[in-house]
């Protein structure tokens, strides 16, 4: 393999094929934010963070996921986004590139830069902030169940991802706040949460007049300290997005069924096999998934209903009409896995 090296020609790994990058190290890939298109964005979000009069500005280093570590006032970005050709093998990897638009990137630096800024300012331990938001001290949990409906939480990221913890209520709201124009005075004008809005608007205010007191510059996981190819790499990530898919199919499926049995209780796979062809159909209708997919998100459906051990409750067609509503969320997680686009 030739030297992975950067020549003045750009990165030599740009010209390997799909087998040969992923038998490189991480760290051999010698990326620089100075030469990623990413550094625009970056300052994009300065800017951003100077126009509403804060001049401290969170650092930004290459790993191998998104966070902003507790106590650590900066951001680490995914690899893949320093370069198109790493884009190209993340989404044939993955089939999605998490932050692979300009929209979908500044959204995201917006949401870490309010855990950069939290742990920059120690904001969480303030009474006033632990008034709004809550006690950063609470167990973060591996599932939460969100409230669509609520209006005390800003809609940011998605998945009402601001209802699953007090520091990421805080983030998607910090983040909403900052995004120019986002309009969110007359947005959330009738909801709960615009007193959260309003909090931040008073505390951006607040900082610009002060200096951080934690200021570190230290990075967490940096890539040009990683030892792991991109295979391990790739086989590592995917198993974590198949236990998360397997976690939501469960979850999904012990809402419409229930686990205890009672007298002449019918299994849910045999509803499920039962009403095949009509379930089928209605994924195709509601989806417009072909039948080679309907049928995959369907059998998953029968073998994790037997795995758990479900019986349908209420009546059949109480059942019937969750049911098709669950396989139509299913199929739509599948669609988003094999990177293909959703009928209007």
């Amino acid at each position: 393999m030739p030297g992975a090296r950067s020549s003045r020609r750009g990165y030599a790994w740009a010209r390997y094929s799909d087998s040969e990058l992923l038998q490189l190290k991480l760290r051999d890939l010698h990326l620089t934010l100075s030469r990623s298109p990413l550094r625009a964005y970056v300052r994009r979000l300065y800017a951003e963070l100077d126009r509403r009069g804060i001049r401290w500005h969170p650092h930004v280093w290459f790993s191998e996921e998104w966070f902003s570590p507790d106590g650590i006032p900066g951001i680490a970005v995914p690899f893949y986004l320093a370069h198109p050709r790493l884009m190209r093998l993340e989404r044939k990897m993955t089939h999605e590139v998490e932050g692979g638009n300009a929209n979908w990137l500044m959204r995201i630096l917006r949401h870490e830069a309010g855990h950069a800024i939290d742990s920059a300012f120690r904001l969480r331990r303030r009474a006033n902030w632990r008034t709004v938001f809550g006690p950063a001290s609470q167990a973060y949990r591996n599932r939460y169940r969100a409230r669509p409906a609520s209006r005390h939480h800003v809609q940011h990221l998605g998945e009402w991802y601001a209802q699953s913890h007090p520091t990421e209520d805080f983030a998607e709201t910090f983040a909403v706040w900052l995004a120019p124009r986002s309009g969110w005075r007359r947005r959330y004008a009738d909801w709960p949460v615009l007193r959260k809005l309003r909090f931040v608007d008073r505390l951006g205010q607040e900082l610009a007049h002060h200096r951080p007191p934690v200021r570190c510059r230290d990075r967490i996981e940096p890539l040009d300290g990683s030892d792991r190819t991109l295979a391990q790499h790739y086989r590592s990530k995917l198993a974590r997005i198949r236990r998360a898919r397997r976690a939501y199919t469960d979850r999904l499926l012990q809402q419409v069924f229930s686990r205890e049995r009672t007298p002449r209780a019918r299994t849910a796979a045999a509803l499920l096999r039962a009403h095949k062809s009509a379930l089928l159909a209605a994924l195709a209708r509601a989806t417009g998934v072909d039948r080679y997919g309907a049928h995959q998100v369907l059998r998953s459906a029968i073998q994790s209903s037997e795995r758990l051990g479900l019986y349908v409750r209420g009546t059949q067609r109480q059942s019937l009409r969750a049911t098709r509503s669950m396989l139509a969320r299913l199929t739509r997680l599948h669609l988003r896995s094999q990177g293909l686009r959703l009928r209007a």
